[in-house]
């Protein structure tokens, strides 16, 4: 079972490989996880810190340094989806032992812009095996369970769909992530998860995860535990979470990961 270690489970659904929870983030641990961890990787703080060592030294001016602050510095507001993908992040990394090298915030062309392929491409580390994970996140206040987040062209219910029966958009993300790990502290781990995936192509780790501030419900999970279930490869593991936040958190998100840097956040 998917089960938080620092959190109680409002509800567990299903049995290996589909499973799903659904728990709730208090006030005050979600106000820690927004102002720091969470913070960091919604503003890519070590993509940031990796780009200001390679640019330090150009700047070599008053006006020049100014202008490089300017270029680095990151003053827009993010979308309220953006700091709920950085949550479920922060979760699966901290309690599942995945890692997510490459923020997809470092591909865009422009600021806002949506990108095809899953939210969260890294890997899992667990039983001394290293594999590929591959993430959804919606976020959503919508009230009715499941959410209208969950339909649809672009809904959960088909990402993950997707994910579990078309080997071809597995295979792309594979290949996004190694046109990225030539020269990357994470090269050996993407060689051994790629050394996992050439043996069986379904032996991934897929999640899905719904952010949301309604109560607690497991209708937002139970069918997709169920139909995903059905034709699942056995090399395959899919986690389908629930994080519930308190009411009317949604909306503050981006407003709270903005005012933690302007108040000292971590940085």
């Amino acid at each position: 079972m998917i089960t938080p270690p620092t959190t109680t489970p409002h509800y567990q659904l299903g049995s290996a490989p589909v499973t799903g929870v659904g728990f709730g983030l208090p006030v005050d641990q979600l106000d820690q996880q927004l102002a720091g961890p969470v913070a960091a990787l919604v503003f890519d703080d070590v993509g940031v810190r990796s780009l200001g060592e390679l640019l330090d030294g150009l700047a070599d001016t008053e006006f020049s340094r100014e202008n490089l602050d300017a270029l680095l510095a990151d003053t827009s507001a993010p979308e309220d989806w953006r700091v709920g993908e950085a949550l479920a992040e922060h979760h699966l990394s901290e309690d599942h032992d995945c890692f997510f090298p490459w923020p997809d915030g470092r591909d865009e062309r422009k600021r806002g812009s949506s990108l095809p392929g899953a939210d969260l491409v890294g890997f899992q580390h667990k039983n001394g095996c290293e594999r590929f994970v591959f993430g959804e996140v919606k976020t959503s206040s919508h009230a009715s369970y499941p959410p209208s987040a969950v339909y649809g062209r672009h809904g959960l219910k088909r990402q993950m769909e997707d994910l579990r029966n078309r080997r071809e958009i597995r295979d792309g993300l594979v290949r996004y992530l190694g046109h990225r790990a030539n020269g990357a502290a994470w090269r050996a781990r993407y060689q051994a998860a790629v050394a996992v995936y050439l043996n069986d192509t379904c032996e991934v780790r897929l999640f899905g995860m719904l952010v949301r501030d309604v109560p607690p419900h497991e209708d937002d999970l139970r069918v997709r535990v169920n139909t995903l279930t059905d034709a699942c490869p056995d090399a395959m593991a899919i986690g389908l979470i629930a994080i519930y936040l308190p009411a009317g958190s949604i909306a503050n998100l981006s407003a709270k990961v903005v005012a933690s840097r302007q108040h000292g956040g971590d940085s």
